[in-house]
């Protein structure tokens, strides 16, 4: 028998051992897995001689089993925790660890090269290569066996910047092998996506396929039909890092971040001249990873110098409590409940952000409106970077057959708007859940046997 990961939690091992051992005895055959890994969430299909396989279950913690959550918990002297038990690990220890969340949207940052965590620095690569590793062995549990080939999804683009691009990649080659893995073929993911989609044409359809998920929104505009089709179908592709958490990013700074002292005036002494914050201080506290990396950052020493200044009470109490934030190691609780609220106002025109914590009340409603006004900017990037694919194709909107979504920012009610005013809602097909690409990564894996 395969040995069971030591790293699984109490609980988690269940539902690996469905069958009797005879039962994955049998299954000494061609297999290569299929990995979807993603911003917020990651999930794992694959594909058993020549034939594609739905995913598997990888956290029966989960709402969705199949969907692993891209989160790592290192607790103070102990081991690492993932997925779901990363965040009930966190909630026990009062998050006394380090929280690692969106890790791969460091993967083009040559200034990232990794972090600190319990007196030892990691590597972006190693960071990533342990997440991979469980998912691995959760999947080698399942089959009492150490596969080494996969089909691994990337972006259209890491980074608009080619260099940096194939930065992302080689890292995150790294990584794969870091975790075990030795045959590896990357696969675009707006081209899986599409993949998954071509087997319910019955004939050829020009199809934009719009990927939008926490990290990056990528689009790709292909000729897809029942049957097998080859790279010369794909007309163009491309893809930007604005996605999801930069659209929590500006709810942050623009209704959150002033409780956090992100519109402090201070004076320094000897001096009559009255400051505000500077624009760093926002970007710091635009995700919940940059709040942790605060503490070590540069911004720091600023921030103590800012303490022994001259200022009104309210806005040192707000200073007092950035400080709380970052020492008590919060960021990622407070982004959980700024995602909810953004997705109550997608669902319902508006939404309540509240956050109960460091004797901090905060209750703001933030309509539909709002979010459209913060995040414009944010949709004017991903809808130029489609409008350049669609240039790049050499078409035009109206030769569009069908458009096939993905990913859960593309239930954000201004880009299903910029849709339809792109194309039309005749065009639109019902919006696809998380496992359109990993369907069509598994599709992809059957192909090469």
């Amino acid at each position: 028998m395969y040995k069971k990961s030591s790293v699984l939690a109490e609980g988690e091992q269940s539902f690996y051992f469905k069958y009797p051992v005879w039962h994955y005895m049998k299954m000494k055959d061609s297999i290569t897995y299929a990995i979807d890994f993603g911003t917020s969430n990651s999930l794992l299909a694959y594909s058993q001689n020549g034939k594609a396989k739905s995913p598997l279950i990888m956290d029966s913690k989960n709402t969705d089993p199949t969907i692993f959550r891209s989160l790592m918990y290192f607790s103070r002297g102990g081991g690492a925790k993932f997925g779901q038990s990363a965040i009930d690990t966190y909630i026990e220890e009062s998050g006394e660890g380090r929280f690692i969340r969106s890790i791969k949207k460091y993967l083009p940052s040559k200034s990232f090269q990794g972090t600190q965590i319990n007196s030892r620095i990691y590597k972006i690569e190693e960071l990533i290569g342990c997440f991979l590793k469980e998912v691995k062995s959760r999947a080698d549990i399942y089959f009492d066996r150490d596969i080494k080939n996969v089909v691994l999804g990337r972006p259209a683009r890491f980074s608009i910047d080619d260099s940096s691009d194939q930065l992302a990649q080689d890292r995150l080659e790294t990584a794969a092998k870091e975790a075990g893995f030795k045959n590896i073929e990357f696969f675009s993911e707006p081209l899986a996506a599409a993949y998954s989609y071509r087997s319910e044409l019955d004939s050829e359809k020009l199809v934009l396929v719009v990927d939008l998920g926490g990290g990056t929104s990528d689009f790709t505009v292909i000729k897809i039909g029942s049957k097998d089709r080859g790279k010369e179908d794909v007309l163009s592709l491309g893809g930007v890092s604005v996605a999801g958490d930069m659209l929590d990013g500006c709810i942050m700074a623009n209704r959150v971040a002033p409780y956090f002292g992100s519109q402090v005036k201070y004076q320094f002494p000897m001096s009559n001249n009255t400051l505000s914050m500077p624009a760093a201080l926002k970007i710091n506290l635009s995700s919940p990873a940059d709040i942790t990396l605060m503490s070590r950052s540069s911004i720091m020493p600023f921030l103590n110098d800012v303490r022994k200044c001259k200022m009104t009470r309210d806005d040192k109490d707000r200073l007092d409590l950035l400080f709380n934030l970052i020492d008590e190691n919060l960021g990622f609780s407070l982004f959980e409940k700024i995602e909810l609220s953004k997705k109550l106002i997608c669902e319902k025109g508006s939404g309540e952000f509240l956050f109960n914590d460091l004797d901090l009340h905060i209750k703001e409603n933030i309509t539909n409106k709002e979010f459209e006004e913060y995040t414009s900017s944010k949709i004017d990037t991903i809808f130029s970077t489609l409008d350049e694919v669609i240039k790049m194709a050499q078409v035009n909107y109206e030769d569009i057959d069908l458009i096939c979504c993905t990913g859960g920012t593309s239930k954000v009610p201004s880009i299903k708007k910029g849709l339809l005013s792109r194309f039309g809602s005749e065009k639109i097909q019902s919006f696809k859940n998380f496992h359109s690409v990993i369907q069509g990564l598994a599709e992809r894996a059957a192909e090469l046997g």
